[in-house]
Parts: structure tokens; C-alpha cells; sequence
């Protein structure tokens, strides 16, 4: 009788890539992100990824989409943690895709938190960040020597759902404010920054989906940016731009726009 002791190879170990997908454009992924995708078991995914980058994604992955949009989620942040840690737990290759960057209001440092804690390999791929993306498609530089030594990023509410934001901090001189997720609460942003002194005459910008076919933009000094906005029927995903740079768009979109017809 054969006593011989069989050990059973140990289970494959799944991982997960925090994936950013850039601001919408499909060309603007890193090399990196787009061959995580190509190698994924499961791609878990919002509502903030760009047409086409998904077709990079081998045909038998699985896709679970997850989206966060205002007021509607597809699954809480708290069950999208829990779910990447199911599928790694079951060996596979997960990328965790996202407009953005990962680690720029896009979560990744909750979901890192929580796979680490489980004891699951995890790797972040940087993207290009909403921010970055829309200054290259409008004209607008974020930072210029002339006019914004300072740079700020901040997100429009609290995850409490407030808008208590660090206003004297914000209404500065000499810097540029790019608020993401805020456009629910413009009145209350621009109405708090002039009355934290930000000059009512402050050039500001609101950006729809920069970098997408679907891209729109108004300008206007912050005291009327709620009304221009509101003509205009701009909806989310929107970012607000605020600073004197807002008006270079009137100089450097036009050489923006001239150069990517040449490449396109």
C-alpha cells in the first residue's frame, strides 16, 4: 500500500493594482496601467474611465462596474473594499480602475488601508489627475511664475457632506484652486471665498469632462460663476478652477487647440 504523502501545491495568491485611468482620454494612460489591464482575471471599475479603455481588458475578464456618481452609488466604498479583497482572496489578478489618479480623491488610500490589512499584495499605478489633464486640454496652466506660486487641490464636500472647508486658506493671493467634486456646492464655495476676502473680480473656470469629446467650459469672475454655470447646464463630473491663470485660456487654448488638430 502506497503510504506516500501528496502536498497539494499552495493556492495562487491573487493581488491587486490601484489603477488610474487618467482624466477620460484613453491615449493619456500610463504604459503601465494599460498593460495591468491587459493582464487582469478582474477589472473593478467606476463610472469616471474613459471610452475605449476597457477594450484593453482581455475578453474573458471579468468586469464589475462600481461606479460612484452624486447621490448614486453602485456599491458603498465600504463594500468595494470588502470585494477587492474577495477577489484577490480567490487568486486572482485584480486591477482597481479609476479616473484619475488613485491617490488624488480617488480612495486608493482607503482600499490600500483595507488589502493590507488582509494581508493582500497591492501596487498603486499613477495617473494623470483630473486636474492636470483639463489644464492641458484648456489652456490653462496651473501654475505660472507670474501670477499662482501656490497650487492647491481640495474636494468640494467633506465626507461628512459638509462644505466646511479651510476658506482663508483657500481665498490666498498668488495661488490656484482646483476644487474637485464641488460643483453641487458652487454658490456656497465662491459666496465663502469673497467673504474670506478672495476679490469678487478672481477669474474662475468651471471644466465638464475635460479630455473627452464631451468637454465644455465657462469662465467668469467667481462673483458670477454660479449664474454662468447655470446657463450654461453644466453637470457633473465638473472641476472648478480658481485664480488669475484662468485667463491665459484666452491665450494659450487656441495654440492648444491648433497643435492637437496637427496631431490628430
Amino acid at each position: 500500500m502506497d503510504h506516500t504523502t501528496r502536498i497539494s501545491p499552495p493556492a495562487r495568491t491573487g493581488q491587486v493594482s490601484l489603477v488610474g485611468a487618467g482624466p477620460g482620454d484613453a491615449e493619456l494612460l500610463t504604459v503601465r496601467a494599460a498593460r495591468r489591464i491587459a493582464e487582469a482575471d478582474a477589472i473593478v471599475y467606476d463610472h469616471l474611465v474613459g471610452d475605449g479603455i476597457l477594450e484593453l481588458a482581455r475578453a474573458d475578464a471579468q468586469r464589475i462596474y462600481v461606479g460612484k456618481e452624486a447621490g448614486n452609488h453602485a456599491l458603498p466604498q465600504e463594500e468595494i473594499n470588502r470585494l477587492l479583497v474577495k477577489l484577490a482572496g480567490q487568486g486572482l489578478s485584480v486591477v482597481r480602475l479609476k479616473g484619475g489618479d488613485p491617490f488624488i480623491f480617488g480612495r486608493g488610500g482607503e482600499e490600500m488601508q483595507e488589502l493590507v490589512e488582509a494581508g493582500i499584495a497591492c501596487e498603486v499605478v499613477p495617473g494623470v489627475t483630473a486636474a492636470s489633464g483639463m489644464a492641458a486640454c484648456t489652456g490653462i496652466p496651473l501654475t505660472h511664475r507670474d501670477h499662482a506660486q501656490t497650487l492647491v487641490f481640495t474636494t468640494g464636500h467633506l465626507k461628512d457632506g459638509t462644505v466646511n472647508l479651510d476658506w482663508e486658506a483657500l481665498a490666498r493671493p498668488h495661488q490656484t484652486v482646483v476644487i474637485y467634486m464641488g460643483l453641487g456646492a458652487l454658490e456656497i464655495i465662491c459666496s465663502e471665498l469673497i467673504a474670506h476676502g478672495l476679490p469678487a473680480d478672481t477669474p474662475a473656470a468651471v471644466v465638464h469632462a475635460a479630455s473627452t469629446p464631451r468637454q465644455r467650459m465657462v469662465t467668469s469672475p467667481i462673483r458670477s460663476l454660479p449664474a454662468t454655470v447655470r446657463a450654461a447646464g453644466l453637470r457633473t463630473p465638473s472641476l472648478i478652477v480658481i485664480g488669475p491663470v484662468v485667463d491665459l485660456h484666452h491665450v494659450l487654448c487656441p495654440a492648444t487647440v491648433e497643435a492637437l488638430a496637427l496631431t490628430a
